[in-house]
Formats: structure tokens, sequence, C-alpha cells
């Protein structure tokens, strides 16, 4: 059974940064990412959230697009969430994973070209440092509205859902981006 990839694999004109497409999202925060064509269509982070479970459970994934790179930091970000939350020495409330989460998503992290970037195998280098700080900018954006998006989908009554923490020792492609 092939993993599932991004559907966005398919879009014409869309911008490249080190491999990596930068892609429309439906987002309230502000940053890089273009104003989606159309605003009912899942957007890459929902494709993320919605395929994580069935794709975590693959070691191979083969790339047919700069989407699925895009969608592979994605899920690796979403297991790094849940390792996080799973790890809490108390179970945090959603506020709690919130506020943790939210500060993880803008801290410093690796990009494609740094000794420290996990995937850089996946990756090409960036082309600039212009380059490097817009795709820097966007998955920082990207970041943020995943844990806003993820910890609604997780959290149920105030509490993470077992079967969303039972993945968060699965190691997509065995990598981790922490």
């Amino acid at each position: 059974m092939p993993a599932y990839h991004s559907s966005y694999n398919d879009e014409l004109n869309v911008r490249q940064v080190a491999g990596a497409a930068i892609l429309p999202l439906n987002s309230k925060i502000r940053g890089p990412a273009p104003l989606p064509a159309d605003p009912s269509r899942p957007d890459i982070v929902d494709e993320a959230i919605d395929l994580f479970r069935a794709n975590s459970l693959f070691r191979n994934f083969e790339i047919k697009g700069a989407a699925d790179r895009t969608l592979i930091y994605l899920i690796l970000f979403i297991s790094d969430c849940l390792s996080r939350i799973a790890a809490a020495p108390t179970t945090w409330t959603k506020n709690e994973a919130y506020k943790h989460l939210s500060s993880y998503a803008v801290d410093a992290f690796a990009l494609p070209g740094d000794a420290q970037f996990p995937l850089s195998t996946l990756y090409s280098l960036p082309n600039s440092r212009a380059d490097a700080d817009a795709l820097r900018q966007y998955l920082t954006q990207a970041r943020q509205e995943t844990v806003s998006r993820l910890l609604d989908k997780i959290y149920v009554d105030d509490v993470p859902s077992r079967w969303w923490l039972a993945f968060s020792k699965r190691k997509f492609m065995g990598k981790s981006l922490s």
C-alpha cells in the first residue's frame, strides 16, 4: 500500500524554495503564505493533519512533487508536537498545550543547508539568503497554523485524545525534526 501524497503536487506556478512548495494557507496568522484561490479547498495544513496518522505508518515515502516536501515537514512537525504533549510531566490542558506548542512553533529551527537539518537529503539548498528567510517565515506561519488546528482536533473535553497520542511514538520515515 503506497503512502498518501499531497493534492497540491499537480498545481502549476507554485513558488518553490529549497525544493519545498510555498503553498496557500487559510490562515489568520500573518505571514508570507499566499491566499488560497478557493478557500473551501483544504490547504496543506489540513492535508498534513488528515494524512498524519496514515502516513506515520510508513518508513518510505516517494516524493512526487514540491508539495510532498512541505507535507513531509508538517507531518514531522505534528509528530514532534504529539511527542511534546505525551512527554509532559502532567497532562496539559488545551490552553497549556497551545502555550507550549506556540512557543515551540516560533522557536529557532534548522532549514535546508543547516548542519542540524534532519532532512537534508530530501531538500536542496536555498538559492540565496532571501530565499532562506522566506522559507523560514513561511514554515513559521505554517507551524503556528498547524498548532492551532491540531489542538482543535486532538483535544476533546480539554483532554488529549489517546488515539492521537498513540502516534507520538511513531516516526514517519524514521525521522524527527528535533
